[in-house]
């Protein structure tokens, strides 16, 4: 039985950082709500990539309008499962305001400079695409 997206990602259990970071921002009951979201979700490991300190430093109650400018970024509105990308590039407008380039038209669906690893994860609310670098917002 599938679970909205907060839940989804909670039991997967590769997305920790991604969960304390939309719970940071007050994001959590919005990622709850009725969507529909599709949300480029990061991995752990691809927030571990990021430069030493930089999810500290997110995680602080002063970088919370920063926090949610990046996590909204990585959501789109409605349910865009990935044979709707197929072949095709987009720029979607983001929940955040500004656009993310996708191109499907190669060797797997690549978001801006990541690399989708595991494609819709069909959730109650949305769907979450699995990506292997964090999104930051221009």
């Amino acid at each position: 039985m599938p679970h909205d997206i907060v839940d989804t990602a909670i039991a997967n259990g590769s997305f920790k950082t991604l969960v304390a970071a939309v719970t940071a921002a007050g994001l959590a009951d919005t990622l709850k709500g009725a969507g529909p979201f599709t949300v480029f979700a990061p991995t752990d490991a691809a927030f571990a990539a990021l430069p030493a300190g930089t999810v500290e430093g997110l995680l602080k109650p002063d970088a919370k309008a920063k926090l949610v400018k990046i996590l909204t970024y990585h959501v789109v509105p409605g349910k865009v499962m990935s044979s709707a990308l197929a072949g095709k590039m987009m720029n979607p407008v983001t929940v955040e305001g500004g656009t993310v380039k996708i191109d499907a038209t190669g060797e797997g669906v690549h978001v801006n400079n990541a690399t989708v690893a595991l494609a819709d994860v069909d959730c109650t609310n949305g769907v979450i695409h699995v990506i292997d670098h964090v999104l930051m917002p221009i």
